[in-house]
C-alpha cells in the first residue's frame, strides 16, 4: 500500500485471485476515512442524510463519475426519500480491497470539499 493519501491514489483493476484485506489492514485504513463503518468485515458503509429527495439524487449523480473514473462502483441505497447509504466492497474477491478505501476517501472529498 502506498504512502500517499488514499484520495490521491487510483483504484487498481481487480479480477479476483487475490485475498481480501485482513481485518488488521482494513481497520488501519478505516482510520483514514471519515464516518465509514466496517460491516461483516467485507463491506464499508456510510449513510448520508440529504436535505430532500432531489439533493439525494443529485449526490448520486455527483458520485457516479467518480466511481466510473475509478472503475469501482458502490452499491447505493436511497431510502426514506433522502437517506443515501453507500456500500463498498470488491465483489471479485468477496471482501475489501484498498480500492474500497480509495473510493471512500474520494467520496469523502466530494461530501466535504474543504476538509
Amino acid at each position: 500500500m502506498g504512502s500517499e493519501p488514499l484520495a490521491a491514489r487510483k483504484c487498481k483493476p481487480c479480477e479476483g485471485g487475490v485475498e481480501p484485506l485482513p481485518p488488521s489492514a482494513a481497520n488501519a485504513l478505516l482510520r483514514d476515512v471519515q464516518g465509514w463503518e466496517l460491516v461483516d468485515g467485507t463491506r464499508l458503509r456510510k449513510t448520508v442524510t440529504c436535505k430532500n429527495f432531489l439533493d439525494a439524487v443529485g449526490l448520486i449523480q455527483r458520485l457516479a463519475p467518480i466511481a466510473e473514473a475509478e472503475d469501482h462502483h458502490p452499491d447505493l441505497h436511497l431510502a426514506r426519500y433522502k437517506r443515501l447509504t453507500i456500500e463498498l466492497t470488491t465483489h471479485a474477491i468477496g471482501g475489501l480491497s484498498e480500492n474500497d478505501f480509495i473510493l471512500a476517501a474520494k467520496i469523502d472529498q466530494l461530501l466535504n470539499p474543504s476538509a
